[in-house]
């Protein structure tokens, strides 16, 4: 059958010598012919001739969706996943139609969900219609099946063009009486049992395996043969006990290939080695000197990397000249020297609850490029006169040197926004210049907040998006490192000050470098939602009663501002409102312009501008080096050289964001155990056929409730009109005498949960707590 070409990722020759493609006939080490699990791997030129004719289908196999968002490829299971693993770019072929499955909207396409996977054929869907049961008042317990469900292209992998994923597990070991190998069988679902030779286990795991039972080890894939439902691998570490959390640090580390080794000695020859380092006089002469200027940077109070410092001075004619001043980071790193190789390699630093892995050197990170205070230091700058109502009148970028007058944390700056008449006394700030005084810092932070609301409403009437997600913090003994406890990071007006004059440069950065470089310029695109998805959830809204506009970033986020009530529990409800418009949305990239030729695609949907990059954090991002440069007229890559480095700085920074999501969840873990069960109220955010998912509101978790665990329930009932779920939950009478209690669950549905710890280390559960409880409290209030 004809079939669509998908590109998510470009195929090329090169592929040909991929591991995969030497896959094509695996043998049976044990001699005669053994069944394949697997379908064995086209050659390369069978592949491409499939893409060629368009037989074959491109995709990222943790997607696997199109491109132009008009089809998805549903992978039904591990054999049609064919021993990729999630991230890898793959090559499907998609099955006759009479072969589809039939996949509920709410299941993703690896059918990773719980019972939402029909597997009937299309078929054997009639029969399905008059199967319905009735409920006494008369309500149809499950709506018809082909109502609630989607039939959806379904294929399988016949090629892995490149191994994305680490191929490193963190799990544990199993003996295995009379076998050769041990049974290594990962946390990561999605990765499969991998046996291990006995020889690499640990010297005595034969006759004392029961030691090892909550020990933690890291395992690499070496080969998956067709005729195997398991890998083959070997132990890489034993790294400690399981939930403790240095051992499970280091194993999400390894496993999301985050390279957190020490620097050679070959890169640290590419440092500075006179220290204390000093700028040369003749670098002096080549820069616009701002040492006198009240310059000052706003962080967070523990931050040690100052990538920005700001600048506001008022004229004589009213108006302001603003600064952003940007560590000059690509002074010190040489384009292709040993320390450049290894920053372009990690191309961005990770941040973990309790440490941060760094893209270059301390001595770089924290010292050298640092805009700490009362120092001399090399920046970029831009600088523009501004009126007060925030309308750009001048703009000038530049090698500069300042010198910062004070180090402010974001708690600093609050206090100053919230007192504009205070005179502050030294004693309440960290030590300042005292050729500025206080005061002046004061009311530049003023003047500067005042700008900034000013160009923040310019920019939201002008249609830009802001998807606010509850971000969770923790404070830490500073001894052991462990969580004592956990709070909701308020973002404040302190942080919009910073936020609004950072866009404000990378803005003008991307118009300076596409001007000057319009087939080298490095900058970062927003693509709009998937269509297909944005349609259902416009549906669903629809249904639920709320007003949502998803015509336009802009249109969107003024709905999420007005259209969910004005009580106690309306931030709840956007909170889950603002989740569900995060799913649909796609991840903003960074690009070359001289390999996309149409404008149109360089648009960053969220901020609504034609052009945006990354220009403000070269401390920690390769791409802000890449762009330092290319304002230096410095670049010597080719346009293919600078989308190859876009494309490994987009896959890092996705591995970044996840790790530290999954720091984030293990600390959170260990709060729970240490510090549980927690109490919170919580409301519905999803709802399936034997589940629902909420969030728990006290501290900007998701969890998932299954209903068959719920203790108390009597039964549950599901049904689904159009894209709205519902599940009601019968509790079990206290009293014999009085009828059962139901409760229905649905989107926005405010229930009250118990997070508690489980049986598996760093794990917990929401668990449900029953209705009628809830009740009594209520009649005792």
């Amino acid at each position: 059958m004809m079939d669509y070409l998908i590109s998510i990722d470009l195929f090329s020759a090169s592929s040909a010598s991929s591991p995969a493609a030497k896959s094509k006939k695996p043998t049976n080490k044990g001699g005669g012919s053994k069944k394949h699990v697997f379908e064995s791997y086209m050659t390369f030129e069978e592949v491409s001739h499939g893409l060629k004719r368009g037989e074959l289908i491109q995709v990222q196999s943790k997607c696997c969706r199109s491109l132009d968002d008009t089809r998805d490829i549903f992978l039904d299971g591990i054999v049609a996943r064919n021993r990729a693993l999630n991230g890898d770019i793959v090559v499907v072929k998609v099955l006759p139609r009479e072969q589809w499955k039939v996949v509920r909207s709410d299941t993703d396409c690896e059918g990773t969900s719980e019972s939402e996977i029909q597997r009937e054929h299309v078929g054997q869907m009639a029969q399905k219609k008059t199967e319905h049961t009735q409920r006494p008042d008369g309500l149809v317990e499950d709506q018809d099946e082909l109502q609630k469900s989607t039939l959806t292209d379904t294929g399988t992998v016949v090629y892995i063009v490149e191994k994305k994923h680490s191929r490193a597990a963190t799990g544990f070991l199993k003996f295995l009486p009379d076998k050769p190998f041990a049974m290594f069988s990962p946390m990561d679902h999605r990765v499969p049992r991998i046996n291990v030779p006995l020889a690499d286990c640990p010297e005595d795991f034969t006759f004392r395996s029961g030691d090892y039972t909550n020990t933690l080890f890291i395992c690499r894939i070496i080969n998956w043969a067709a005729d195997s439902n398991f890998a083959e691998g070997q132990l890489a570490k034993t790294l400690g006990q399981a939930g403790e959390i240095e051992p499970e640090t280091e194993g999400i580390l390894t496993e999301y290939d985050i390279d957190c080794s020490e620097f050679s000695d070959e890169v640290l020859d590419c440092l500075p080695k006179n220290l204390p380092w000093n700028i040369p006089p003749e670098e002096m002469a080549k820069r616009r000197d701002l040492r006198k200027e009240c310059i000052f940077t706003i962080d967070p109070a523990t931050a040690r990397d100052l990538d920005d410092a700001l600048s506001c001075k008022q004229l004589p004619d009213g108006n302001f000249e603003v600064g952003v001043h940007i560590a000059d980071v690509s002074y010190f790193v040489e384009e292709g020297n040993a320390l450049d190789a290894i920053a372009s390699k990690r191309a961005t630093s990770v941040y973990l609850v309790q440490m941060v892995i760094p893209m270059l050197p301390r001595l770089l990170c924290e010292e050298l490029c640092s805009l700490n205070p009362l120092t001399d230091r090399l920046t970029f700058s831009v600088i523009w006169k501004i009126t007060p109502e925030g309308k750009i009148l001048s703009e000038w970028f530049g090698r500069s040197v300042i010198r910062s007058c004070v180090k402010l944390s974001y708690d600093h700056a609050q206090s100053m926004i919230n007192a504009p008449e205070k005179m502050f006394s030294a004693e309440e700030l960290p030590p300042v210049d005292p050729v500025h005084p206080i005061d002046e810092v004061h009311q530049a932070v003023l003047n500067l907040h005042s700008i900034a609301k000013n160009l923040r409403a310019q920019r939201f009437s002008g249609g830009a998006l802001r998807l606010d997600q509850l971000k969770l913090s923790f404070t830490l003994d500073k001894e052991t490192m462990m969580p004592q406890g956990c709070y909701v990071y308020q973002y404040r007006d302190s942080n919009k000050l910073v936020e609004e004059f950072m866009l404000l440069a990378n803005i003008a950065t991307a118009h300076h470098i596409y001007r000057r470089f319009p087939e080298l310029a490095l900058l970062r695109r927003h693509p709009p939602p998937k269509t297909k998805m944005l349609d259902e959830l416009q549906e669903l809204c629809d249904q639920l009663g709320i007003n949502v506009d998803f015509s336009s970033a802009g249109a969107l986020h003024k709905s999420l501002n007005t259209a969910l009530g004005d009580d106690e529990y309306s931030s709840a409800r956007k909170e889950v409102l603002t989740h569900m418009c995060s799913r649909p949305m796609q991840m903003a990239l960074y690009f070359c312009t001289g390999v996309l030729k149409e404008e149109q695609l360089f648009k960053h949907y969220a901020l609504n501008v034609p052009l945006y990059t990354h220009f403000t954090s070269p401390i920690r991002r390769y791409a802000d080096i890449i762009v330092h440069r290319l304002l230096a007229s410095s670049l010597r890559l080719s346009t293919q050289q600078v989308e190859k480095q876009a494309a490994h700085c987009n896959d890092k920074k996705m591995l970044s964001k996840r790790v530290q999501e999954l720091s984030s969840d293990l600390f959170f873990g260990v709060f729970v155990k240490e510090c549980g069960p927690l109490d919170s109220e919580a409301m519905v955010m999803g709802v399936l056929d034997q589940s629902f998912d909420v969030l728990v509101l006290r501290y900007g978790v998701q969890k998932r409730i299954y209903c068959k665990s719920v203790a108390g329930l009597d039964s549950f009932h599901h049904r689904k009109v159009g894209k709205k779920s519902e599940l009601t939950l019968v509790w079990a009478a206290e009293d014999p005498e009085k009828p059962r209690v139901e409760q229905v669950i649905s989107v926005f549905t405010l229930v009250e949960v118990q997070l508690k710890s489980d049986s598996a280390p760093t794990k917990y559960s929401a668990v449900l707590k029953s209705t009628q409880l809830t009740l009594k409290r209520s009649e005792e209030w």
